[in-house]
């Protein structure tokens, strides 16, 4: 009834109240849990804000922010990005600034340093330069120290190492130098230490054995030197351990041996030697092991099967001998086997493979194999990548059909089989789908049509030294995504197809030393403002090209390198390569007919020009007076007609190293004393100059003298006594003299035409790390 009393209603209001009131009071009375950040500590952080500009974040950023824009004069520094704090004290202890595009130097006096209480400090992944300074000491409380991915320099090591606290210190991807102190060995409390990617010196102390909590040791690409401590054994809670490309020497110590939590163990290209190390047989927990590009000797032992997790192994590019064990091939984990570029030899046997096959890559090239390819390679049905260049089947027949079951190959290396079986392209081709890469080097291939070849994945094709005669194999027409081909060494006759200019992706093309005698001109819509041309470097050099050079090499306006050296080329250079705008940085016209004049502006951004043995009259352009900061490295006009004064005004070129002038109509004395800061080889030879020749010359001339002084230069340089040769000239007045010093030539494929099995850029850094 309305407005009638119920106590049974009134007692849980009572004791509501009561809770309330019990709840009011604790908040009021209970010591706060947490404190706002001490004010000397957020002005400390704001000065370090305004340290650095806010610049591009790193390319390896995913989803970095800015994380300093957060930051405000007026709030709470524990609650901004990147700031961690004591919940009793306030006092700051983590700070992580990775991935906040920090751009500028590190300064001395950095008020980062009072901040004495932090924990935990992340600077990776910014623009930071400059170098850390020792007031980096008052930060005596440090766990962790990651520095990575910036531009920071000098020595540092000396510095952390007073840290009786650190459990991670990654310095990677920086600049930093010096030799790793003795003292590194007081962070005994260590867990990750990574100083991979800097330039590092000096031998590694034998108190590293001191960190026996290590889990992760990186030290690669740097430039340590001399044995791997013994000591190293003593980390036994090891699980990766990264030395690859530094210059250690000597052999793995056996005490590798006791590292039985490796998991990943790589140490290629150093200068290590000795038998294959047994010691690496006890770590039966390794899954990826590297050794490639070292000195290792002896065979692989039968018993490698105990290494029964191994997921990926490299030993390739060293010196092993004797048979292929086929056990290697029953550890059913295996992905990746590479032994390319060894003196293993006999007959190939993969043994009982695990079913099915787990293998993704084999790469046993260029070694001394023989007998017949065996057939049971066509089991290998997960195949990526097999290379099996140099091969030798003693002329034997090979049937490539056995490679059409492995349809997941991206990447197949065949050269130089010697074999007298013609491998036809078109089977080649039409037995995959997503094959990328194919190498048919050195064989007898038949590049003839049969039928159409559908539209393919394929991006690099070398087909050099193929015994390929008649007419440009049309059935390249098709393959849109090819990138890089090399067609050189061969037979092939008649025009350079107009199409193969069209082709969308195509980057690099040799087509050196065949019989090719003109161009056709590509279409009228090729030549549209549709077309873009894509590619970078041509070498067409010996073959029998007639007439002017091709106008539409103009239109390629991405060319870097070209190369039509010993053709038949003649008339005039066209004056377009001489465009300001233009990308192009090496010219090579050698031996060829070409008559005029160079074109004015030619020198202007290249970094390399030969128009040696042609019949180019006139005198040298003088447009590089202006040009100091050229490029220019190399400059060889030699056999000419050339009618010219000594180029004084070439001294003027910061950056050039190659002189040569001989042979030509240049006169008139030497009288000034060009300074040339990086000359080191020159010839004048077979000119018509006189008068002396001064001392002052070659003490000027220091690039040159420092070339004599490296013991690698010296045995390719065929280095003269320059001060005899001066005082002996010098003292004829009037004479007509010729001077040569180490003049070398070298001529090699390039690298952008370097076969991907090849060891220097196969690892990305994500497969390192």
């Amino acid at each position: 009834m309305k407005g009638s009393w119920n106590s049974s209603s009134i007692i849980p209001s009572s004791f509501s109240c009561l809770f309330l009131f019990l709840f009011s009071f604790r908040d009021v009375c209970a010591v706060p849990t947490r404190y706002s950040c001490l004010p000397e500590q957020r002005d400390a952080l704001l000065e370090f804000k305004n340290e650095f500009e806010i610049g591009e974040l790193s390319f390896y950023c995913i989803s970095g922010y800015s994380k300093t824009e957060s930051w405000a004069n007026s709030s709470d520094c524990c609650k901004w990005e990147g700031i961690t704090c004591n919940s009793k004290s306030g006092e700051v202890i983590e700070l992580d600034l990775s991935c906040s595009g920090l751009h500028g130097q590190f300064r001395p006096n950095s008020s980062l340093f009072r901040l004495q209480n932090l924990h935990f400090l992340d600077l990776s992944l910014n623009d930071l330069s400059g170098h850390i300074p020792s007031s980096i000491c008052n930060l005596s409380h440090l766990t962790t120290l990651q520095l990575s991915d910036n531009h920071f320099s000098g020595q540092i090591l000396s510095y952390v190492a007073v840290f009786s606290h650190l459990n991670s210190l990654d310095l990677s991807y920086n600049q930093f130098l010096g030799e790793i102190p003795t003292s590194i060995g007081n962070l005994s409390k260590l867990i990750t230490l990574d100083l991979s990617y800097n330039q590092f010196s000096g031998y590694i102390p034998f108190s590293i054995g001191n960190l026996s909590q290590l889990i992760s040791l990186g030290f690669s690409q740097n430039t340590f030197s001399g044995q791997i401590p013994s000591s190293i054994g003593n980390l036994s809670q090891l699980t990766y351990l990264h030395f690859f490309s530094n210059n250690f020497n000597g052999e793995i110590p056996s005490s590798v041996g006791n590292l039985n939590r490796l998991i990943r163990f790589s140490i290629y290209s150093n200068k290590l030697h000795g038998n294959f190390p047994s010691a690496l047989l006890k770590l039966t927990r390794l899954s990826t092991l590297i050794l490639s590009s070292n000195q290792f000797t002896g065979t692989l032992p039968p018993n490698i099967t105990s290494l029964s997790k191994l997921e990926f192994f490299d030993a390739g590019d060293n010196a092993l001998n004797g048979t292929l064990p086929s056990s290697l091939f029953t550890i059913p984990s295996l992905t990746f086997i590479d032994l390319s570029d060894n003196q293993l030899e006999g007959t190939l046997e993969f043994g009982n493979t695990s079913s099915p096959p787990n293998l993704q890559a084999l790469r046993i090239g260029s070694n001394n194999f023989v007998g017949p390819l065996p057939s049971s390679i066509s089991k290998l049905t997960n195949l990526e990548e097999l290379d099996l260049s140099s091969f030798n089947t003693k002329g034997g027949p090979v049937d490539f059909s056995i490679f059409s079951h492995l349809k997941s190959l991206q990447s197949l290396g065949l050269s130089h089989l010697n074999t007298t079986t013609t491998i036809h392209l078109n089977d080649i081709l039409s037995y995959f789908k997503k094959l990328n890469y194919l190498d048919l080097s050195g064989n007898h291939v038949s590049a003839a049509n049969k039928s159409s070849i559908p539209w393919q994945s394929l991006a690099y094709m070398d087909l050099s030294q193929c015994g390929i005669n008649g007419f440009f194999p049309e059935l390249l027409k098709t393959q849109q995504r090819l990138r890089n081909l090399d067609i050189s060494n061969n037979k092939i006759k008649g025009q350079v197809p107009g199409w193969l200019w069209m082709l969308p992706n195509l980057e690099n093309l040799e087509l050196s030393n065949n019989t090719f005698n003109g161009f056709e001109r590509p279409s009228k819509h090729g030549l549209s403002h549709i077309w873009k041309p894509s590619v970078r470097n041509f070498l067409g050099s010996n073959n029998n090209f007639t007439g002017k050079i091709p106008c539409f090499i103009c239109v390629l306006r991405s060319l870097s390198i070209l190369d039509l050296s010993s053709n038949n080329f003649n008339g005039s250079i066209p004056h377009c390569l001489g465009n300001r705008k233009s990308s192009l940085s090496v010219l090579n016209l050698r031996h060829n007919r070409l008559s005029g004049s160079l074109p004015e502006n030619i020198l202007g951004n290249l970094r390399s020009l030969d128009v040696g043995h042609n019949q180019l009259t006139g005198k040298l352009p003088r447009s590089l007076i202006r040009l100091s900061s050229s490029p220019l490295q190399m400059l060889n006009v030699e056999s000419n007609r050339f009618n010219d004064t000594f180029p004084f005004w070439l001294s003027s070129l910061q950056n050039l190293q190659v002189l040569i002038l001989r042979s030509n109509a240049f006169h008139g004395p030497l009288i000034h004393q060009p300074s040339f800061p990086k000359l080191r080889i020159i010839d004048i030879s077979r000119n018509r100059f006189s008068g002396y020749l001064p001392m002052g010359y070659f003490v000027k001339w220091s690039a040159m003298s420092s070339l004599g002084t490296n013991k690698e230069d010296r045995s390719k340089v065929n280095y003269m006594d320059v001060n005899w040769i001066a005082a002996a000239i010098g003292s004829v007045p009037g004479i007509v003299f010729g001077l040569t010093i180490g003049y070398i030539l070298t001529s090699h494929k390039p690298e952008w035409f370097a076969n991907p099995f090849g060891r220097k850029n196969r690892r990305s850094r994500s497969t390192t790390t």
